[in-house]
């Protein structure tokens, strides 16, 4: 198939967006890396009548550290976040989550910004964010505002953006002296979007877990921060026998919805499954 007829504008300013936008309203879509937009646009799953082109906008791309915080901008790619040396020092687990996301084709154009707008609950981003409490940098006409990862990502495909707003960047604390970060996830092929993945961070003294955090993606129509599982875990010692209880709090924080490969206790077997390697390689 192909996309519908749809009217381009490539404005040069985030004003001229915020105008555009607000004269066209739910007729309008934002073009930034594209990598699901045009999909959707070729499968007729969207007809807008106007797209704006933000790629280019000044201020929006790149990756910034200043004072314990990392800040990307939304218009950075995911080739970019996987290049950067920043980002292994300073968010090792946004490092090694960008290498499962698609393939380096669609690194190479798609943008962090868009993958948060998006709010796919089986990207890889999202997860991070939530387990490392990061801020959605959010701007529009009546300007900035900033919003926590756990409360921007609302449902399936739907965040806390208003109309007229756009994403303009995410902010993230840099890892701190004696935490550590796991990523991990399982898809039925290398660049398919995953059936349960798992973002872990924690402190790392080798002797007992604290401040750990366990955000799923592919479990739910949102990240999904298994609080359950974490207070379990809280204060013990890394034994099996914690694991092991972490492991079985997970069917009090996780109904994975079943997919068309794979059902509910499926996934959840799986995500205990990454939670014992994410646990043993936090201990380490």
């Amino acid at each position: 198939m192909k996309a519908p007829s749809f009217a381009y504008a490539k404005p040069g300013t985030l004003p001229q967006v915020f105008d555009l936008l607000e004269r066209h309203g739910d007729g309008a879509k934002i073009l930034a890396g594209g990598q699901s937009l045009l999909a959707s646009l070729n499968l007729r799953l969207s007809s807008p009548e106007l797209l704006i082109d933000i790629t280019g906008l000044p201020g929006l791309n790149g990756i910034r550290i200043a004072d314990g915080k990392v800040r990307i901008g939304a218009l950075t790619t995911h080739r970019q976040i996987e290049q950067s040396s920043e980002i292994a020092e300073h968010l090792p687990l946004l490092a090694q989550a960008v290498r499962h996301v698609a393939h380096v084709a669609i690194r190479n154009v798609g943008t962090i910004g868009g993958s948060f707008a998006l709010a796919d609950p089986a990207a890889e981003y999202p997860a991070c964010a939530v387990a490392l409490d990061a801020t959605v940098v959010l701007a529009g006409s009546k300007g900035e505002r900033r919003v926590k990862a756990r409360d921007f990502f609302r449902s399936l495909y739907e965040t806390a953006l208003v109309p007229g707003e756009i994403v303009t960047a995410v902010e993230f604390d840099a890892i701190r002296p004696n935490f550590r970060s796991v990523f991990l996830e399982l898809a039925r092929r290398q660049g398919d979007y995953a059936i349960v993945g798992l973002a872990a961070h924690a402190k790392a003294d080798g002797s007992r877990f604290s401040d750990v955090r366990l955000a799923f993606l592919g479990a739910g129509a949102t990240p999904v921060l298994a609080g359950n599982a974490m207070a379990s875990l809280e204060g013990k010692p890394c034994s099996a026998d914690v694991v092991a209880a972490a492991k079985e709090a997970l069917a009090e924080d996780l109904d994975p919805p079943k997919d068309l490969t794979t059902s509910s206790a499926a996934k959840l077997h799986l995500a205990r499954v990454l939670t014992g390697r994410a646990l043993a390689a936090l201990s380490q």
